[in-house]
């Protein structure tokens, strides 16, 4: 039977801890007294182990996006519709996890949910390490060959899940006031595994190749090693999450609020939105050393180093988004969520049409250049969207009570939990987001894939994709149009002076 700490009676408020389990009842982050003499230093743990749980589950997401340009080198021949296939479904799964996700930190508790998150990442690590570089595969033809890295390349999702929890968990150990902050560095912690992975991987699977060999168009790879090297990280954030990590009893909300938040308009809008900052960031991620591959063959044919380690320029980009997601949510805590927001699609838009003027030029330069904006933005984005969710919900929840006449103090809890499910969902809607930019960009692949299989000789494939090297531009026309449609909906929703007057009262005199 568990037993309870109680609260001092006279003194700084502290949290009362149900001992098995390390359940905290009594959070209350918004007092300050308790935030200062015991809150502050528990939310700190636990946004530090959850951080590195979460960083090594985008870096598991991710892997695929470096394997797939070395599959050639380890005997697979892919189309590049098929390699497309391989890094859009670690996206899909990954983002359809993140509802379920969500419903296991309350039913759960952050603690043990994060360290049985981290755990299920053995399963892509092992496959990538044991099954795919395996003699027995690469012996199967064609077909049997993309089945199984399809499967493989799938579990991969299961890092793409552990954001959603890992957010919704740490939103109930902040105030108010520290939410755009906490949330951005757990967020950015987390993002920075795709840098990690798309700088370290590609160096890892070349250990033991010689030097001259490695700067060869056609290489040895060592693929085991992208899958062995997580492994004991993955048993380390286990154990750490297992060990120190709390669960806080208010956070263990009832399936009603996710089918509450729901019934919001709100809800649906902020999810849209998501998908043009984090859908943009991650998708990118997982596409843009594929799509530069085979937009631009010629330059990476006289630039031998970048060829090699092309995984290395998604790094980049990934870094720059990942380090600008906390500056995001602090502009926004000081400028407003929504006006942060509008000036990230604006901007993303700009720079596409960049981007799209590269792919034309065939300079290089400019088109990465332009992406490295969009991360930029991107990644401010996604703190500020994610930062305007609590402040949404806080309005929505004072303008209830006082409508009704309820207790304030109980109807802002309700929505703090209905903001919580919030995150979750938009997490999920927006890594579909990601999904769907795969989606484009393999379609856009198709005539490219076909002419250049019916080529017989590599000198023939080097110039049926120089003569195609625009061929991501009608994926990137996409893009654009929906930056400027996500901007369109920041304005009329929360940034017109008079719905924001009429839906949010509390906040009429400042941004969301």
């Amino acid at each position: 039977m568990s037993t309870t700490v109680d609260r001092p009676a006279a003194g700084p408020a502290t949290p009362t801890y149900t001992r098995r389990g390390r359940w905290l009842d009594d959070w209350e982050p918004d007092d300050e007294a308790f935030w200062q003499s015991a809150g502050r230093r528990i939310a700190r743990k636990n946004l530090a182990l959850s951080i590195f749980a979460e960083h090594l589950g985008f870096s598991i997401w991710v892997l695929w996006t470096i394997v797939v340009i070395n599959l050639a080198n380890a005997g697979f021949t892919l189309s590049l519709s098929e390699q497309f296939l391989l890094i859009a479904l670690p996206n899909l799964v990954g983002a359809t996890l993140r509802i379920p996700y969500t419903f296991a930190v309350p039913r759960y508790g952050g603690r043990a949910w994060t360290g049985v998150s981290a755990s299920l990442l053995l399963i892509p690590a092992a496959l990538l390490a044991f099954l795919v570089p395996s003699g027995w595969l690469l012996e199967q033809g064609h077909s049997t060959q993309v089945w199984v890295l399809a499967l493989c390349a799938a579990t991969a999702g299961f890092g793409g899940g552990n954001f959603s929890s890992s957010m919704a968990n740490i939103s109930f150990f902040y105030p108010e006031r520290h939410k755009g902050v906490a949330l951005g560095l757990n967020a950015a912690g987390g993002n920075l595994g795709v840098a990690v992975a798309q700088l370290l991987i590609p160096l890892v699977i070349i250990v033991g190749v010689p030097a001259a060999a490695v700067k060869l168009p056609a290489h040895e790879v060592n693929l085991a090693y992208a899958g062995l090297v997580w492994m004991p990280f993955i048993v380390l954030a286990a154990i750490l999450a297992w060990r120190w990590m709390d669960s806080i009893t208010d956070a263990k909300a009832d399936p009603s609020s996710y089918l509450k938040s729901l019934r919001h308009g709100q809800t649906w809008v902020m999810s849209l939105l998501y998908i043009g900052t984090f859908g943009s960031f991650i998708g990118y991620a997982f596409a843009l050393p594929l799509v530069t591959k085979n937009t631009f063959p010629e330059f990476l044919a006289s630039h031998p180093f970048i060829a090699t380690y092309l995984a290395g320029l998604g790094f980049v980009g990934a870094l720059i988004g990942s380090v600008a997601r906390p500056l995001g949510g602090w502009l926004s805590d000081r400028l407003g969520g929504a006006r942060v927001t509008l000036a990230v699609f604006l901007g993303e838009a700009v720079f596409t049409l960049t981007a799209i003027i590269g792919v034309n030029e065939h300079s290089f330069p400019i088109f990465f250049g332009s992406f490295m904006a969009i991360f930029l933005l991107a990644g401010m984005g996604n703190g500020s969207t994610y930062r305007m969710i609590p402040s949404i919900f806080s309005a929505l929840g004072r303008k209830e009570a006082a409508e009704k006449g309820l207790d304030v103090k109980k109807t802002i809890l309700d929505f703090k939990h209905q903001a919580a499910a919030v995150i979750g969902i938009a997490g999920a809607i927006g890594a579909f987001g990601g999904f769907l930019i795969q989606v484009a960009f393999r379609q856009a692949s198709l005539g490219v894939s076909a002419a250049v299989k019916g080529a017989e000789t590599p000198a023939e494939k080097l110039a049926l994709a120089q003569a195609q090297a625009d061929w991501s531009t009608p994926a990137l026309g996409v893009f654009l149009v929906a930056y400027l449609v996500f901007a369109a909906l920041t304005w009329f929703f929360y940034l017109r002076r008079s719905f924001v007057t009429d839906r949010f009262p509390s906040l009429a005199h400042a941004s969301v």
